[in-house]
């Protein structure tokens, strides 16, 4: 899957999305994705398949588990499996809700 698809697949939450950071910041909800690591499979001296670990990370003002369970929903519409963790941005006073999922490239 490309970023582009994923792309297309978090906008389903009809949330704004944007690549790493917006030029100009919406209101919250929104989400922001990257590219945090490639934890490719080695095999016989090569890289035999990539992967990208991405970084979903959904920005909230409160918990807001309307907008989590959406997120949610179209990860599990596409079949793309992660893993989830929360923290509170005291500086920014918000939520930030991150789901990481593997793409196969």
């Amino acid at each position: 899957m490309s970023l582009g698809e994923l792309k297309k697949i978090l906008e389903k939450t009809t949330y704004p999305v944007a690549y790493r950071n917006f030029t100009s910041v919406p209101e919250p909800p929104y989400i922001c994705f990257l590219v945090a690591f490639s934890p490719n499979f080695y095999a016989d001296n090569t890289t035999y398949q990539e992967f990208d670990s991405v970084q979903i990370e959904l920005y909230t003002k409160f918990k807001d588990e309307v907008a989590e369970q959406k997120v949610k929903e179209v990860l599990n519409a596409a079949m793309l499996p992660f893993d989830k963790s929360e923290t509170f941005i005291e500086p920014l006073n918000l939520y930030q809700i991150l789901y990481e999922v593997r793409l196969i490239k």
